[in-house]
């Protein structure tokens, strides 16, 4: 039986084989968790206290040499929709997951299909000047709904009645529209790990959304393996930018911290969730279906 635990066991299972032991210490061989280096000690024994906790595999077997972004991508994306599809009763509708896709193929946001043949504005000092850097919207993941047909409910004919005039603009009636663009409900960022660079770009990336909108905006969030609290705070305190910062392994990090006993992560990791600014993967899912 599909259910959200054996997803997530499933989602952890597929990224401890692909690409949690991806790194190599060049001098010693010796491995350890991709989602931290060997130069920060604390974030080595949380990482190898999710990795025990998450894995159910030989902690010698060999890892696989994946792209490491492109399979957490991939990865978190069929987790979503497996999650989302649990969720259909309280989220009706034909939902598409898509990732490496523009927002400029989604409704409210076809205004911006004429930028996307700049791959690199930085080359057309106009249009940087006029837009900034990084204002062309490529999220790693995408929900998106198809719009509503008249064919598909009588329920949806019957609400409306024979005035032509009634829900003429709403986006979500497909007849509405020349084209079949599904409605833009989410974008999620994926970022393996927390470092100030992916920090910037995911802020720059929310922001640029709530630019580019029209009307309104989607859920906007992002998914980390980021083991360490003190580093997840600079992307999860404040508001305004996203939504919320969900973890691939919440509870499995609170014990790792637990375990370590150490207070200074453990009291970070409190001020977030207290605050409701980190949540766990199988959160995400439910927050999206609100």
């Amino acid at each position: 039986m599909v259910n959200f635990g054996n997803l997530r066991r499933d989602y952890h299972r597929q990224l401890y084989e692909q690409v949690l032991r991806n790194s190599t210490n060049c001098k010693s061989g010796s491995r350890y968790p991709s989602i931290t280096s060997e130069t920060c000690h604390t974030s080595c024994e949380i990482a190898r206290g999710i990795v025990r906790r998450i894995a159910s595999l030989d902690a010698s077997a060999p890892a696989f040499g994946q792209s490491v972004g492109a399979e957490f991508r991939k990865l978190t994306a069929l987790f979503i929709e497996g999650a989302f599809q649990l969720l259909r009763h309280a989220r009706p509708g034909k939902w598409i997951y898509l990732t490496g896709h523009s927002f400029s193929q989604f409704g409210r946001f076809e205004h911006l299909e004429n930028l996307d043949r700049y791959e690199k504005p930085a080359h057309d000092p106009l249009l940087q000047s006029a837009l900034g850097d990084g204002y062309i919207l490529w999220p790693d993941i995408i929900v998106g709904r198809q719009p509503i047909s008249e064919e598909e409910t009588d329920s949806f004919r019957e609400a409306l009645g024979h005035d032509v005039r009634l829900a003429s603009k709403t986006i979500l009636h497909k007849s509405n529209t020349d084209s079949s663009r599904p409605v833009l409900h989410a974008s999620v960022s994926c970022n393996w790990t927390i470092q100030s660079e992916l920090v910037q770009s995911s802020r720059s990336e929310a922001f640029n959304l709530i630019r580019g909108s029209l009307g309104r905006l989607p859920h906007i969030a992002v998914v980390t393996a980021e083991p360490l609290p003190t580093r997840l705070a600079a992307i999860a305190l404040g508001t305004g930018d996203v939504d919320c910062v969900y973890h691939f392994a919440l509870h499995e990090m609170r014990a790792a911290i637990e375990e370590i006993d150490n207070e200074d992560q453990m009291d970070m990791l409190e001020i977030m969730l207290e605050g409701k600014r980190l949540r766990d993967i199988s959160d995400l899912p439910f927050d999206l279906a609100t």
